[in-house]
């Protein structure tokens, strides 16, 4: 029997990438670990301080607060962004030149940039020249995105919404274009109503389609910072003040970088640990069916 030959000399082939990531990543993630570490006084004087900025961090009940709020308001957009987007992909024409206008019309808000988009939302909330502001006005509504905790929170909420739920809608459409014919045929046979389609053809086939949708969307929000920071600078007080302003807050506004950097590590662990949990949890649940 011939013993097959390995080339090793294909791994010369990845090694452009694997130091690209080493640059780009694993360099600058080295150096906030180097970072939180020490106290840093100036580029030449630092003092080895081991965990005790992790400590501080730990018992920063701001930075709580900002954690408390984030997942607050990313298991918020999930709940909604998710079935929105579904109900957008079912309704979408599936042949035609409607089906090439509606995935255009439903793309546009994902090719605008993240500071216009808050720009945008901030002219479309004011009473005195925007539509949405004016709209709440006209039904009696006090609504000042700028003055009001309730309503800046709203207002980042329908921002968010209004972004990035045709990302969902499109992952969805693609599952659905992705279900073979033969399926619907069977269910016209069996004269299976519409919400037995969904609920015994569509929904399972979207299962891989919507844990992709549900983990970038977490990891997004997670990471939120430009919109809010356009739309209402983390205020009325620290309602919007989301982790990703928090430190950025703390390391340019303070220049704690020691702190920083220890807070940038911890919510770097937090999205990979909720990551982790969804996606066990999900493939869980689908190997239990």
């Amino acid at each position: 029997m011939q013993t097959k030959v390995e080339n090793n000399k294909a791994w010369f082939l990845v090694m452009p990438v694997f130091l690209i990531v080493a640059f780009s990543a694993i360099i600058p993630l080295m150096t906030v670990v180097n970072y939180s570490v020490q106290d840093i006084f100036d580029p030449y004087t630092r003092y080895f301080v081991g965990t005790e900025w992790f400590k501080q961090v730990m018992l920063d009940s701001r930075l709580q607060e900002a954690l408390l709020r984030q997942f607050i308001y990313s298991f918020t957009i999930i709940i909604i962004e998710v079935p929105l987007g579904i109900c957008v992909a079912l309704m979408m024409p599936t042949k035609g030149r409607g089906a090439s206008l509606a995935l255009i019309l439903v793309a546009i808000p994902l090719l605008i940039p993240w500071n216009v988009v808050g720009t945008i939302w901030q002219i479309f909330g004011r009473a005195d020249i925007g539509l949405f502001g004016a709209f709440m006005s006209s039904i009696g509504v006090d609504y000042n995105y700028a003055s009001d905790p309730t309503d800046a929170w709203l207002t980042v909420v329908l921002m968010d919404v209004w972004h990035w739920t045709p990302l969902v809608a499109l992952l969805c459409y693609s599952g659905l274009r992705a279900i073979p014919e033969v399926y619907y045929q069977a269910a016209r046979i069996d004269q299976a109503s519409r919400w037995a389609v969904f609920r015994y053809i569509q929904l399972p086939k979207l299962t891989n389609v919507l844990i992709i949708g549900v983990l970038l969307r977490f990891m997004d929000s997670f990471m939120i910072y430009t919109e809010p920071f356009v739309l209402t600078g983390g205020g009325p007080g620290s309602s919007t003040t989301f982790l990703s302003q928090a430190l950025v807050q703390q390391a340019i506004g303070q220049f704690d970088l020691g702190p920083a950097a220890a807070f940038s590590l911890v919510y770097f662990l937090i999205i990979l640990l909720v990551c982790w949990v969804f996606y066990t949890t999900i493939m869980n649940m689908q190997k239990d069916k």
